[in-house]
């Protein structure tokens, strides 16, 4: 099947409130022109360098995601233009975001990563660190907007336990939701649990390889 054609599958099984990126990393600017030319608007990168170069070659009104871990050193790279980081795992990799956007005059918008994962790969902060960046340090730091959470399940097999993953950020997510306004995405489910995730309230989902195929 075509880019094309996955991508209409895909969004034929999404809620109409659930966003989805497209993962294209490691994918050349061809591939992704293929699916942009069939309406993907967004797109997800991990590597900083590897988007830079996409975003200098592609068209100007695709939204980049940042959906890597990312090195506080290399923020400056994507603060231009960079439309919304998910992975923000650290107070000080916050402060960096607000320092460079200051820089460029615009305010990121971004999504606080909640450790959720019973394994050791996964980046992320706890329920708590979470609710002092909203209650406390937010307020200092005006060149960045947090609107959401994301979250990266446990790679396994099991399904009552990703499931369970998922249920507990959301909880968090309704929560603070309460509190703070503008918390509007949860950002969890890749090709793989995606449609678990969207089970248990996800509203953005990353998919990559069910979209372009395996990575080659």
């Amino acid at each position: 099947m075509s880019i094309k054609d996955n991508l209409e599958q895909i969004l034929n099984q999404l809620p109409a409130q659930v966003q989805l990126v497209a993962v294209s990393k490691t994918k050349s600017a061809a591939t992704i022109q293929e699916a942009y030319d069939a309406g993907q608007r967004i797109f997800g990168e991990n590597k900083i360098q590897e988007m830079v170069e996409k975003y200098d070659v592609l068209p100007k009104d695709i939204q980049w995601h940042m959906i890597g871990h990312v090195q506080t050193n290399k923020v400056k790279y994507m603060a231009e233009f960079v439309s919304l980081i998910h992975g923000v795992d650290s107070l000080k990799l916050l402060k960096e975001i607000n320092k460079q956007a200051a820089k460029h005059n615009r305010t990121i918008p971004c999504l606080l990563q909640q450790y959720i994962a019973e394994e050791d790969t996964k980046f992320g902060l706890n329920a708590d660190e979470i609710e002092n960046i909203l209650a406390n340090e937010i307020k200092n730091l005006p060149n960045v907007k947090i609107v959401g959470l994301m979250g990266m399940a446990t790679f396994t097999e099991d399904e009552n336990q990703i499931r369970k993953e998922f249920s507990n950020l959301k909880s968090n997510f309704d929560r603070l939701k309460v509190y703070y306004n503008d918390l509007e995405i949860l950002s969890m489910g890749m090709s793989g649990d995606y449609h678990l995730a969207i089970e248990e309230g996800s509203t953005m989902v990353r998919i990559g390889s069910a979209i372009f195929g395996v990575r080659g």
